[in-house]
């Protein structure tokens, strides 16, 4: 199954940075406190400050000089060469004022300041901790990134998920035609293998159904409410739930060919695709570092021939290196991107690319399916209608009575609205299901139907006009209808999927074709 290594790459680095960033950030903490408040400077303090940041602008900013490292060897540069080379301009720098600068005596002192004081202090000034909080601030920008990454992908790793994980192999004798069946992992299966589904179990690949009948309830890939009827010759998709009947099924995909598998691939490929914005950013970069490096250049040079002295020349240099840095356009950009996708493919919605996602900010007219879309994907109790001298109450517990014993969405709905109205159900022996017909049962009034009034109409009930006018009328709103009929009570049930309450949500709403006359709210 595909399933654990979706994003095991993401964690392994999000987990590497949140490591890097355990160990860098208490040290450049502590290498920021003593460097900026001189009373906690005790004596040799800044050796004690270069000795804890070693690890930090090594170990800890190894991520940066890995990268830029591997930019240089292709003759290019990017934000992480920018962030190596400021690392590394202020560690050297600090060494020297240590080892040759002055800085190294014991009994020195250094206070916060905006410009070099080496004229004053009579030491070169050390720069340790902005080598440490530069990566200690990168090492968080990069652990939330790849973190972001990882929960963007939440979405994927649940969508296979969905999957079923083992697959009852049916396997026949080609000389005496006998059937065994097998529990074999649902990622084993072959194209031509023959697997059986029963009642409550997932279709473990897409197939063809062979021999049975049942009605599959989608809702998880399509949002539809309302189980599919299924019949042998019917394409069946993995990870649809087969509501009542047996069936066997021949796989026609398997593994990265299933409809699953390509769903997943394409919120994949959104999340690891570049929108225009981010491509834009990535050319950005690839100008800007390389100027930013020149105006570093020039800066220093400037100093040094104005006689602004050796320290503050590098110390101007080195904040042009590092302030400069388009981090927030470099990190921001891509995180987005992977958010957004994510947080729509948690929403049920598959965005094909980033520059779709990008592109979405122009939308006008968006066209959904309703069902399961803009509609809360529950059947719910709607009306009911009764034959002349009928009762409503007797009708709707009749019906209600025989449908308790249906897993199928509108028999729930009706078994519900019962309940919700108080009324009390009887007992119901003989059932039978007709799948995509109805259900039929015994009680002790009599035999109870409910279905299609063409299926009771077949079977000989007279369905008032009245009644199907009522039916008529359910449909045209949406409504799925169906008759219940036990002589003298004949009633008729509408259930429906309501539409979710959207305040605010729509300024103008369309609804093309047949469908332009029905109510959203």
């Amino acid at each position: 199954s595909p399933t654990p290594q979706v994003g095991e790459g993401t964690r392994a680095h999000a987990t590497d940075m949140l490591r890097r960033l355990i160990v860098s950030a208490p040290l450049g903490i502590v290498a920021a406190i003593l460097s900026m408040v001189p009373a906690w400077q005790f004596t040799g303090w800044q050796w004690v400050v270069a000795a804890i940041t070693i690890p930090v602008v090594t170990w800890g900013a190894w991520p940066f000089h890995r990268a830029a490292f591997a930019a240089g060897r292709h003759g290019s540069t990017t934000m992480d060469t920018l962030v190596s080379l400021g690392v590394i301009a202020s560690t050297l720098w600090s060494w020297w004022a240590l080892l040759w600068g002055g800085a190294g005596m014991l009994g020195m002192r250094m206070q916060m300041s905006l410009i070099p004081r080496a004229a004053h202090t009579g030491h070169a000034e050390i720069y340790f901790e902005v080598a440490s909080t530069i990566v200690v601030f990168l090492l968080t920008g990069r652990y939330l990134e790849a973190r972001a990454r990882y929960r963007a992908g939440d979405a994927l790793r649940s969508l296979l998920s969905m999957g079923a994980k083992e697959a009852t192999l049916v396997s026949v004798d080609p000389t005496t035609g006998e059937r065994s069946e097998s529990v074999v992992p649902a990622s084993s299966l072959q194209v031509g293998d023959l697997f059986a589904v029963r009642p409550g179990e997932k279709v473990a690949t897409d197939g063809v159904i062979v021999e049975g009948s049942s009605a599959l309830d989608t809702s998880l890939l399509t949002g539809e409410s309302v189980p599919v009827d299924a019949t042998p010759g019917d394409a069946v998709t993995g990870a649809t739930v087969n509501t009542w009947g047996s069936l066997l099924v021949r796989a026609t995909r398997v593994g990265s060919d299933t409809t699953l598998a390509q769903m997943g691939r394409m919120v994949a490929e959104a999340q690891a695709g570049k929108a225009p914005v981010q491509r834009l950013a990535d050319q950005i970069s690839g100008v800007f570092v390389p100027i930013v490096i020149v105006v570093s250049l020039l800066t220093l040079g400037g100093w040094l021939l104005a006689g602004g002295g050796v320290q503050a020349a590098f110390t101007a240099a080195v904040a042009v290196l590092v302030v400069a840095c388009p981090c927030a356009l470099g990190l921001a950009t891509p995180t987005a991107i992977l958010v957004g996708s994510g947080r729509a493919s948690q929403l049920g919605i598959l965005i094909k690319n980033a520059e779709i996602l990008e592109q979405t900010r122009s939308i006008d007219t968006m066209l959904l399916d309703k069902t399961g879309t803009v509609t809360t994907g529950v059947m719910s109790l709607e009306s009911v209608a009764v034959a002349p001298g009928a009762g409503e109450a007797s009708a709707l517990s009749l019906a209600a009575s025989v449908e308790s014993l249906s897993e199928h969405p509108v028999a729930r709905a009706i078994t519900s609205g019962a309940s919700d109205r108080g009324l009390s159900l009887v007992p119901v022996t003989a059932f039978a299901n007709q799948p995509g017909l109805g259900v039929v049962g015994i009680t002790a009034q009599g035999g109870v139907l409910v279905g299609r009034p063409s299926w009771l109409a077949s079977l000989g009930v007279d369905v008032p006009a009245s009644l199907l006018d009522a039916v008529r009328e359910a449909e045209a709103s949406g409504a799925s209808a169906v008759v219940a009929a036990l002589a003298p009570q004949l009633g008729q049930v509408a259930t429906t999927d309501a539409v979710t309450p959207m305040p605010e949500a729509h300024t103008h709403v369309v609804l093309p074709g047949p469908d332009a006359k029905l109510p959203l709210a």
